[in-house]
């Protein structure tokens, strides 16, 4: 039911520069459900297909004439644009409107998502510092009224306008929150080692795909999964067995979102690169959705801007339950990844096993079996850093860590390489 007191809303897009009319269509459609996640309630649409955007309104003065009437007719609250809009636009599109109209773009709409969902120190920093970004070159907007000061008796010699005050404290404050940023993520630095010992897999992909539900289910953890846009900002990490004796650390992330510009997700950054340091990225897709493959595009760029390496990548096409029954869908040529579904647990066990194997395949892991009679080599094992896995049986340890064949020389362990997990060389080495 619609919420009665929720913002009435309209929705404006542009057709323009070769973009297909049902690719705006879909992109307000996004539009919408981001517009619902903030609170507000979308009551009418409106489209204007031009050869390129208005300098001072985006959609010209004929369809701005249309729009005010609109806003009247429907009492609308908030006009939000698809489009990114500057200081100057937006102030002269609000000259144009009813008095109680404001409005604003895709990136404010998603920054109020923002400011609702932060929860953490973390989040709520990462948040203020996005806004103030945001805010910085629309200031003119804000302070339009105080950007001249009148001269006369007692103004005169006054060294800064309202406008250059207020953007010189938002700076300072920029910096500031850059500083405090800092000192958090050497904290996660920090918090990242101690638990080096086992390998880190994050959950990455498109907003709403479905990673929190992956997340709960495979790490039998309480957290929030809902079906709004940016349910997840605060990082979390959790236990997960993949099997055979095989445990790692999963971590949640933020959602990316197309037309998101880059200087909002910066402060972002620090929150993200928990994948670029991953051993393993699970990149999720929601499958049911009709754009599910530019939801894949959109998460390779930002994965690819973090520096992480394809072959790091699984890509997990989620909700196969939500799929008419004869549908097939398939995970691109030359990716590895499968069809799960968090809500039924459908291949979720297969998750796991492809998971284990892409962590245990790499290059760069050595496996050991030492003989529980030879306690002092057990005794130097164990120390290592970088394990992957680690298990007894009634002759032997076992362990799998990424650690090049020097060190395990130098540490006398040498003698104690296998061929692979699982496996009991009779040479004793390979």
């Amino acid at each position: 039911m619609p919420n009665d007191h929720a913002e009435r809303t309209m929705l404006v897009g542009l057709v323009s520069g070769g973009i297909p009319r049902h690719v705006v269509d879909e992109h307000l459609d996004e539009l919408e459900r981001l517009v619902d996640t903030a609170g507000g309630v979308v009551v009418e649409r409106l489209v204007q297909e031009r050869r390129r955007p208005d300098a001072a309104t985006v959609i010209g003065s004929g369809l701005v004439s249309r729009l005010s009437e609109l806003c009247a007719a429907a009492d609308i609250r908030t006009v939000v644009f698809d489009e990114d809009l500057t200081g100057s636009q937006v102030r002269n599109l609000e000259r144009s409107l009813p008095k109680n109209v404001k409005v604003v773009d895709r990136a404010a709409v998603i920054l109020d998502i923002f400011a609702q969902r932060a929860r953490t120190r973390e989040a709520q920093t990462q948040v203020e510092l996005a806004q103030l970004n945001y805010l910085l070159p629309r200031l003119t907007r804000r302070w339009q009224h105080l950007s001249r000061q009148a001269g006369g008796i007692g103004t005169r010699g006054v060294g800064e306008t309202q406008l250059e005050i207020d953007r010189r404290l938002i700076q300072r404050r920029i910096s500031q929150l850059k500083e405090k940023l800092e000192v958090i993520e050497r904290d996660r630095r920090l918090r990242r080692q101690r638990r080096d010992q086992l390998p880190n897999i994050t959950l990455a992909g498109y907003t709403n795909a479905g990673k929190s539900s992956l997340f709960t289910r495979l790490t039998r953890a309480r957290v929030l999964a809902e079906d709004r846009l940016f349910a997840t900002l605060d990082p979390r990490a959790r236990r997960v067995s993949l099997g055979d004796d095989v445990v790692a650390v999963m971590t949640d992330t933020v959602g990316f979102i197309r037309k998101l510009p880059h200087h909002l997700m910066a402060p972002f950054r620090s929150t993200l690169e928990e994948a670029a340091d991953a051993e393993l990225v699970l990149h999720v897709v929601d499958a049911a959705h009709p754009n599910w493959q530019e939801h894949l595009q959109v998460g390779d760029e930002v994965l690819d801007d973090l520096g992480v390496q394809r072959d790091r990548i699984l890509v997990v096409l989620n909700k196969i339950d939500l799929l008419e029954p004869r549908a097939q869908i398939a995970v691109p040529l030359g990716r590895i990844g499968i069809a799960v579904s968090a809500a039924t647990g459908s291949g979720l066990e297969g998750l796991r096993e492809l998971a284990r194997h892409t962590l245990l395949a790499a290059p760069d892991v050595a496996f050991l079996r030492v003989p529980l009679a030879q306690p002092e080599a057990i005794e130097r094992a164990v120390k290592l850093p970088h394990q992957l896995a680690r298990r007894f049986d009634d002759r032997s340890l076992e362990m799998a860590m990424r650690v090049d064949g020097r060190r395990l020389t130098e540490a006398g362990l040498g003698d104690f390489l296998v061929s692979g997990w699982g496996a009991d060389d009779s040479d004793g080495g390979r």
